[in-house]
């Protein structure tokens, strides 16, 4: 593939009509607007995301140590531990697992990690059915697009662009555009394949080297039923994820949904700490670029990073071009630094 001509494809993203780039700026400026009206009301916010800047670069710099604490204790909870140094490897240990236990469905809850290693449809052309449960994911998925924004999936999409997916690919009324509507068209629609996975995985937003566990930040409760429902639960974490001390995650879970939504804090807040009684528990903790990015000076920064997509609301360039005229996993200001050390010609 060629070098992504990100102007080519905004180009096209504002052209047409008069109405996806009007709301997608209005919507992600909504969002920026809240992240200042709940920062404004903590006095100590400012110091917080010092705080975490001081924790993230503590761990960056002592990784190899507290890989090996969380691999240790993440044992001793039961967890079975695998290493991916990249894409390849991570998708080859997942299939691995898949196969041993037979699996032909999975659900699984939203993941950029999963999404960066190409993992769904790796697995697809293998025979398992891989069903996204997050909302925005699963339209992504129906559309065949990748994710538009890190934190808000189909943020480019407007409700008459989702009920006309929806008629078309799960039956709905295609004039039936109000958004509750939709969200319980959805839900009929994949609860029973909730009930029928063979394995559920999940992403991983912090990793605790101290107890082991690691915790899954969502809002609409589909990855605690991902993980619970199925009787083999697998967890795709990149190594940056780590957090030294159970007390360092007051202060990223403080600070997470408030950057990304407005919000005090998600509406699920998921502490996963090893498999429950008869069923499996697995953690690929993968690299894929990350080790290597730590040793430059120029982009090791970018491994501080806690997904929560503030820098992308606050920019204009993205908000007035869409997520996919990026043409990568990562878009707008994030997307700009760690894509080119996935792949510097292609995102030059």
């Amino acid at each position: 593939m060629g070098k992504v001509q990100v102007e080519d494809n905004a180009r096209k993203f504002i052209k047409q009509d008069n109405v996806h780039e009007k709301e997608h700026d209005e919507h992600l400026y909504a969002a920026l607007m809240k992240r200042s009206k709940v920062a404004n009301e903590i006095p100590e916010w400012e110091t917080l995301r010092n705080l975490a800047s001081q924790i993230k670069e503590h761990t960056l710099t002592h990784l190899d140590q507290y890989i090996e604490m969380f691999v240790e204790n993440a044992t001793k909870n039961g967890i079975q531990v695998h290493f991916a140094k990249d894409a390849d490897e991570h998708n080859a240990i997942v299939y691995d697992i898949l196969s041993h236990h037979n699996v032909k469905r999975i659900i699984k809850s939203k993941s950029m990690l999963q999404e960066e290693c190409g993992m769904t449809p790796f697995l697809e052309k293998k025979g398992i059915d891989v069903l996204e449960t997050d909302l925005g994911e699963r339209i992504q998925q129906l559309s065949d697009e990748r994710p538009s924004h890190i934190v808000m999936p189909a943020i480019h999409k407007t409700t008459e662009d989702v009920a006309k997916l929806f008629a078309e690919k799960i039956g709905t009324n295609p004039n039936d555009d109000d958004p509750h509507s939709l969200c319980e068209s959805m839900r009929n629609n994949a609860r029973p394949k909730f009930l029928v996975a063979d394995a559920g995985m999940t992403g991983g937003n912090f990793a605790i080297a101290e107890t082991g566990s690691f915790v899954v930040c969502t809002n609409e409760g589909n990855a605690d039923l991902t993980a619970s429902l199925p009787p083999l639960h697998i967890a795709s974490i990149g190594i940056e994820k780590l957090l030294p001390k159970l007390e360092d995650l007051g202060v990223f879970i403080r600070l997470l949904s408030r950057s990304a939504l407005g919000t005090p804090a998600t509406q699920y807040t998921s502490h996963f700490s090893g498999p429950r009684e008869g069923s499996e528990m697995h953690v690929v903790l993968t690299d894929n670029g990350r080790s290597k990015r730590l040793g430059m000076d120029q982009f090791w920064h970018s491994l501080k990073c806690i997904r929560c997509g503030a820098c992308m609301n606050t920019c204009p360039v993205y908000r007035r071009s869409g997520g996919l005229s990026y043409g990568a996993t990562y878009s707008g200001p994030i997307g700009i630094i760690l894509d080119p050390t996935f792949d510097m010609d292609m995102y030059s």
